[in-house]
């Protein structure tokens, strides 16, 4: 008695070779919405362009913007998550997250490419349509500067007409930012942070303190393979890649612009030439001098 032979399915998929057949066929047949696009929303993400200008440069302006925002997201989740281990002492969680940001953020600076060479005519063509629009206002980046200790209660200003987005930047001011929760785990580990430095209000900007620079030139004199020494390092890769998103900030904006007044009123490379000037972690990098 034979067997019937076995049925083949003709269709294909995007980028298949047409060979659906056999044990290795993928699925192709669903009842509703692909569970890519049910996992991932490629259509809603696709859908969220509307170029206020005729000028077709808008359009990866405005795609790279957006880009960045999700690139923000994803440090946001890592360095909360780095925050939450070192509170729990758990330094591999921590070190995991700290280690996959160092990754996003190349990702996230290899953003400026499309921008980074806008000539002046070119950006002009579509920047009145911006309005007051500025990358000073994204809330996300915000929170990302927050657990950098770049705070300021100024700085929720911009967002007293929306109440929701207030209150949850106004609880990111006041909770502790990556530092601090760094600095808190050195100090139970029986390096000496000040009490000052423990117990400081940490809804202000992050100060450098003589102290904290001594406790990390103890580290780096030290063994290279200690956990806080990797800390360090790990801190200090972070740092300058945060360093390097802002210097290639300036000189995108720079080269587009000139020294004229930034979108939505702010200083524009006057105001970014101050901000690159400045590394987070700033004990990290004086205590070098000293080692």
């Amino acid at each position: 008695m034979t067997s019937e032979p076995r049925s083949t399915v003709q269709d294909t998929a995007p980028g298949s070779t047409g060979d659906t057949t056999g044990d290795t066929a993928p699925n192709i047949r669903f009842t509703g919405s692909t569970p890519y696009e049910d996992y991932v929303r490629a259509s809603v993400l696709g859908d969220l362009q509307e170029p206020l200008s005729d000028d077709p440069g808008e359009m990866s302006f405005l795609v790279t913007t957006q880009v960045m925002e999700l690139w923000f997201t994803l440090l946001v989740h890592e360095w909360q998550t780095a925050a939450r281990a070192l509170r729990e002492d758990d330094l591999a969680t921590a070190m995991a997250a700290l280690r996959r940001s160092t990754y996003e953020l190349e990702s996230l600076n290899a953003s400026w490419k499309p921008l980074a060479h806008l000539t002046p005519t070119q950006f002009n063509a579509f920047r009145s349509a911006l309005g007051e629009a500025s990358g000073f206002q994204s809330a996300t980046y915000r929170r990302l500067e927050f657990l950098l200790g770049e705070k300021s209660p100024a700085m929720l200003v911009p967002y007293r007409g929306a109440p929701a987005l207030h209150a949850e930047l106004e609880q990111a001011l006041r909770e502790p930012g990556l530092y601090d929760e760094v600095l808190r785990h050195l100090a139970r580990r029986g390096h000496a942070i000040p009490r000052a430095v423990l117990d400081r209000d940490v809804s202000e900007r992050y100060a450098p303190d003589p102290a904290v620079e001594e406790v990390w030139q103890r580290v780096y004199a030290g063994d290279q393979n200690a956990e806080a020494c990797r800390l360090g390092e790990a801190l200090t890769e972070v740092a300058e890649l945060v360093w390097r998103w802002r210097n290639d900030h300036l000189v995108a904006t720079r080269r587009a612009m000139g020294a004229k007044v930034g979108t939505g009123g702010s200083a524009g490379v006057a105001w970014l030439e101050k901000r690159a000037a400045k590394h987070v972690f700033p004990e990290l990098w004086t205590a070098r001098s000293r080692v």
